[in-house]
């Protein structure tokens, strides 16, 4: 079994976590706060006046090797002596009997650590806060969706992210047209004219971010976007306390179709830009070669709350740094219908109008 990590207060022995307020590693007990720097110099001290005692004991646990699990790894919790079990990608987890925050060193050890992690800015009172701002202004939500239900679960996950850096020579075709409009007293005309537009060129991208974990649903992360990299620091264990975390279960090479399709997307977007003077444009043919790429391992900051109506489960996700919120809303099928006929009502009214003016 491996050991967790779980900081504790140099004060009083409380448990440390990252407090998104201050910026700073906080005790829940005495309320005393450290900078990175301090603690690591504490800890320093700690650790080099300190020599573990050897107690080995020569004892086999026939059941617990009997009922391994597939994947599973058990780790023991530092302030309780408590079996902590989580996958082979958990990072960072909570005790189910005392409730400390725990940190499997080995998965954010050698190839495992990430290079960058932006810190939660945002605690979870304002992602409660954000769900009912997200709520509002929903003219088909059911009342009793707002009004009556509980946020089952919400919690504060560092999910693991790639950040690509490349170089990519784009050529890029798109089919335009202008359009021209007029009448006499007869008839009304349109002339379409057809064009080619072609663009070439070389075009940097820095930090396009693909998640890396199998569990996230890629459209959510992809919509939580965009994240303040001015905010990004070198990674530290520090920052996990308190929150979950796995490492990567999707790998940078498995990350490169996903980073791929966005490198396209955004050069033939940036080069739509440059295609003036014409009425429509798409992009029809297009050619980009992607050169001295590069990944690096990050973790983003990431709110997940889950609420249950009439059965079922609707999960949430808030960007832990700006607080946007994402996720599927019910739909009432009365005020649908309602507002459905409303406008329906509304166009034929219109209508009556416009021909009663003719």
């Amino acid at each position: 079994m491996d050991s967790a990590v779980s900081y504790k207060c140099p004060c009083c022995g409380g448990t440390l976590v990252w407090n998104s307020k201050k910026q700073q590693m906080a005790c829940e007990y005495c309320d005393n706060t450290f900078t990175e720097e301090q603690l690591k110099e504490i800890l320093d001290l700690e650790s080099s006046e300190t020599t573990e005692s050897e107690m080995n004991w020569n004892v086999t646990d026939e059941t617990a090797v009997e009922n391994q699990m597939e994947h599973m790894k058990v780790h023991i919790c530092q302030s309780c002596g408590g079996e902590i079990v989580g996958d082979e990608n958990s990072v960072a987890t909570e005790c189910v009997y005392c409730g400390s925050p725990s940190i499997m060193t080995e998965n954010v050890s050698g190839v495992n650590r990430p290079n960058y992690i932006i810190p939660f800015k945002l605690d979870k009172k304002k992602a409660k806060e954000a769900l009912k701002g997200f709520y509002q202004g929903k003219r088909l939500l059911p009342n009793a969706f707002s009004s009556q239900n509980h946020i089952e679960k919400i919690t504060g996950v560092y999910v693991p992210f790639w950040l690509f850096d490349c170089d990519a020579q784009a050529s890029v075709t798109y089919d335009a047209t202008k359009v021209k409009l007029w009448s006499d007293s007869n008839y009304d005309y349109t002339r379409t004219d057809y064009y080619k537009a072609v663009r070439e060129g070389k075009i940097g991208f820095e930090k396009i971010p693909v998640d890396g974990s199998s569990k996230m649903d890629d459209n959510y992360m992809d919509a939580l976007e965009p994240y303040d990299y001015k905010q990004m620091t070198e990674f530290s264990p520090n920052y996990l306390a308190g929150y979950f975390a796995d490492k990567y279960d999707v790998d940078a090479k498995e990350s490169i179709p996903r980073a791929n399709k966005r490198v396209k997307n955004s050069a033939e977007k940036k080069f739509k830009e440059t295609v003036k003077g014409y009425d429509s444009v798409v992009a029809k043919n297009s050619r980009v070669n992607v050169q001295n790429g590069d990944a690096n391992y990050t973790m983003f900051p990431v709110w997940m709350l889950n609420t249950k109506y009439e059965g079922k489960t609707y999960t949430f996700a808030m960007n832990g740094q700006s607080g946007k919120m994402v996720g599927e809303l019910p739909t009432d099928k009365g005020k649908f219908w309602k507002y459905l006929i409303g406008i329906s009502a509304a166009v034929f009214a219109v209508a009556q109008i416009a021909v009663f003016i003719i």
